[in-house]
């Protein structure tokens, strides 16, 4: 058997979809999972494809009681799932609120929640979910996806210091616009622009060697890139500052945006 059992969600694009496929293809047991099981990685000799919403709580257990019957434990529980929908607060509906809050923050508690127990028997285990730095300070026009990314990055820092003691440690990366389809969604709106005032956009190999530290080292928090890690944790203490030059930068990242959409519609 591999050195470690992975449960992913999100594993049918971007940031989930390849670290199941790097993690599996290293040898490491992977349970991959994702709502839309269509695009889900092919079953392996490592990889177990399965269905799951986030949102299903019985579900949920129901899976990890499969990873347990089948390998053994389950050393690291990885939340990648999420959902984002651009739109401004006056715009908003009940759906909105209830697919981004369920999904992106529920869905990661009910993840914990249904494996932390099987870590606890085992006497020990990785959580790692992936955050946002929009879960650091939060970011005008996709309001709704920074209130539940600083939920993820709430419960992960509470849960760390909790956990720490049953060698539980709890890691939680906050990235910065990383290229995946939520990034293409967002180039249609104009309500994402201070997402594209990034000086780069972020791969998914960028994210997945931000993993790898955190598996290595345990780290409680990783921020990438750095620098703008700490640019959006000074934003998020002075708030009044960031509420006043916040209009500068959302017409660079306009003026960013409508490039973007310029070259590739060429």
């Amino acid at each position: 058997m591999s050195d470690n059992v992975f449960f992913l969600t999100g594993c049918a694009s971007g940031i989930g979809k390849h670290m199941a496929e790097v993690l599996s293809g290293g040898g490491e047991c992977v349970l991959a999972t994702d709502i839309n099981a269509d695009d889900l990685p092919p079953a392996s000799d490592t990889l177990i494809p399965r269905q799951l919403d986030v949102r299903d709580a019985d579900r949920w257990k129901e899976l990890a009681d499969e990873a347990i019957q089948r390998w053994g434990r389950i050393d690291v529980l990885m939340n990648i799932a999420a959902y984002l929908n651009p739109t401004y607060i006056k715009d908003m509906t009940a759906e909105d609120i209830h697919l981004q809050m369920d999904i992106n923050a529920k869905g990661v508690m009910l993840g914990m929640q249904a494996v932390i127990p099987h870590m606890l028997e085992a006497g020990g285990g990785h959580i790692i979910n992936i955050s946002s730095l929009a879960g650091i300070a939060p970011i005008p026009g996709i309001a709704l996806y920074s209130a539940s990314k600083h939920a993820v990055r709430a419960i992960s820092l509470a849960a760390a210091f909790e956990l720490r003691p049953y060698n539980i440690a709890v890691s939680v990366i906050c990235p910065d616009a990383v290229q995946t389809p939520m990034l293409d969604l967002e180039k249609k709106h104009d309500e994402a622009a201070l997402v594209f005032t990034a000086p780069r956009i972020l791969s998914v190999e960028d994210v997945e060697k931000a993993i790898r530290v955190a598996l290595k080292t345990r780290r409680l928090e990783i921020t990438l890139p750095r620098s703008r890690g700490w640019l959006t944790k000074i934003s998020g203490m002075m708030p009044g500052l960031a509420y006043h030059i916040s209009p500068i930068f959302t017409r660079q990242g306009l003026r960013k945006l409508h490039k973007i959409r310029a070259s590739e519609s060429e």
